[in-house]
Order: C-alpha cells, then sequence, then structure tokens
C-alpha cells in the first residue's frame, strides 16, 4: 500500500515552500511581477516561475512523475504509461495575483489510476492550508509559510473537513470572471426548486474547497479548466465526502487524459439533492 502520509508531508512542504516564494515576490514594493504571455494569452509571472522551480525539487525526492502547468509539454506517448504521478499548479490563479487580490493558491496532486488521491492547497495570503489523502481524510488549518511544521502539528491543528456550517437554501460558489450563460441558467433551475439561493464568488481551486469545507453546496463550472486547476481540489472533496462530476452529476472527472482539458464539471457532496 502506498505510504500517503509520506507523500503527504512531501507535497505539504513542497506547497508552503512555493508560497513563501510566491509571497517573497507578492509582498516586494520593489517587485516586478515580469509578466509575460503563454501560448493561450494567459499570464506567466516570476512568481509561477519560481513556485514551480521550488516544487519539482522537492517533489523529486519521490519515485513519481511530474506534470506542472509550468513544465515541459510531455507527450501522451509517454505518460500514458504513468500509473502515479504528480500534478501540479504551481500558481493558481495568476490573474488574481496579478490583481493582488489573494485569491491565489499552489495545487499539488497525486494521481493513481487517473484517481486524485492525495492533493494539497495552500493560499498564501490566508495562510490556510487545506489537504487530503485516501483513508486519511480532508482537512484545513492555518499554516505560516515562514515556519515548516511536523506532520504531527498538522495533524495536531487541523480541523476535519466538512466543518458544520449552518446557512439557510442552497449556497452556489462560482467563478469572478467565468460567469457564463449556463452558470445562470444553472442557478435559476435552482432557485426554482424553491429553495432561496446565495451565489458566493471566489477565484482559483478557492472554490472546490468551499464546497469541500461546507462553506458552499455546490460548484457548476461551464468554462474551460485545465486538469492541474481541479485535481487537488478534487483529492480534497472527496476526502470530504463530496466528488468533482461531469454534468450528469454521475461520472467523477478522471486525470491524464490524452487531451488534458476538463470538460465542464459540478462539485457536491455525495448526499447531495442539487
Amino acid at each position: 500500500m502506498m505510504n500517503y502520509s509520506n507523500n503527504l508531508y512531501i507535497a505539504v512542504r513542497a506547497a508552503i515552500d512555493a508560497g513563501k516564494a510566491i509571497m517573497d515576490i507578492y509582498t516586494d514594493p520593489a517587485s516586478d511581477f515580469e509578466i509575460e504571455r503563454k501560448a493561450d494569452n494567459s499570464p506567466l509571472t516570476k512568481a509561477d516561475k519560481a513556485a514551480h522551480k521550488l516544487i519539482m525539487n522537492v517533489l523529486s525526492v519521490t519515485p513519481y512523475p511530474i506534470l506542472s502547468e509550468e513544465g515541459k509539454d510531455i507527450p501522451y506517448a509517454e505518460r500514458s504509461s504513468w500509473e502515479t504521478f504528480w500534478l501540479v499548479d504551481p500558481l493558481d490563479g495568476t490573474k488574481e495575483f496579478i490583481k493582488k487580490n489573494g485569491e491565489f493558491t499552489v495545487n499539488i496532486a497525486l494521481i493513481q489510476k487517473g484517481v486524485p488521491v492525495l492533493g494539497v492547497i495552500y493560499v498564501p495570503v490566508r495562510k490556510e492550508l487545506y489537504f487530503s489523502a485516501d483513508s486519511l481524510g480532508a482537512y484545513k488549518l492555518v499554516a505560516d509559510c515562514d515556519h515548516q511544521p511536523s506532520m504531527d502539528e498538522i495533524m495536531q491543528n487541523a480541523n476535519r473537513l466538512p466543518v458544520s456550517m449552518a446557512h439557510q437554501g442552497i449556497v452556489v460558489v462560482a467563478s469572478r470572471s467565468h460567469q457564463s450563460p449556463e452558470t445562470t441558467d444553472f442557478i435559476e433551475n435552482l432557485r426554482k426548486q424553491g429553495q432561496p439561493v446565495t451565489l458566493i464568488s471566489s477565484g482559483s481551486s478557492l472554490k472546490i474547497c468551499l464546497v469541500a469545507e461546507g462553506s458552499a453546496d455546490i460548484y457548476p463550472r461551464f468554462a474551460p479548466t485545465m486538469e492541474w486547476d481541479t485535481a487537488a481540489g478534487h483529492a480534497i472533496a472527496r476526502g470530504a465526502g463530496c466528488d468533482v462530476f461531469h454534468i450528469d452529476g454521475r461520472t467523477p472527472l478522471k486525470y491524464n487524459k490524452e487531451d488534458l482539458h476538463n470538460p465542464w464539471f459540478i462539485v457536491k457532496p455525495l448526499s447531495s439533492i442539487c
């Protein structure tokens, strides 16, 4: 059986190290983010590059290959044989980073046979750490990027997800920058079911975390995403009794596809009636 505890600690260390590198750039008043444009016109900053380099270095002690958003393109012919690998987004929410709204994360997931079995999401500005591993469950704690806690410290201070958060009606979390007509229609259909619907917005993979922790009931995504955008959050959702489904609401997303784009999806608890 895989040693999830050891791999989890390595991933947590990598995420916190990356978070510190990102914050050093984010908080430096003299810092130039050195914004470039990738082939798909999405932004790339020196914080993305610094976080990628640190994560690659820390994860290299494990026997598993690494697929990172900021790494080289790895042909499907090569990675299709990967049974277990790391899937990384060193800085998820680069647009939020540039806007300086704090809603960006470090995402690290371990994929096994297409399933995210371990996930770590670090929110450097809020000092929030979400993590999950199969057989362990999902947790959240406050972790300062200037201190590397031991695994014992982490487990002693973490809160198991979901945290009970009472709210009326249905809370829907949606993207700040990708509010599509399909999302609007989805919300209207929920309202027609007779319960009040509250809409909250958030950036990056935090949207999945809000459902996993119980702050929101459902997150519909009718807009483009990549596998590294969702994998860590998907692992945390699974550990908290939720899942990331195709729009049918029954088929979980799979990873390491030939085309790394995700289909449209819905994040919700397994017990959800939505």
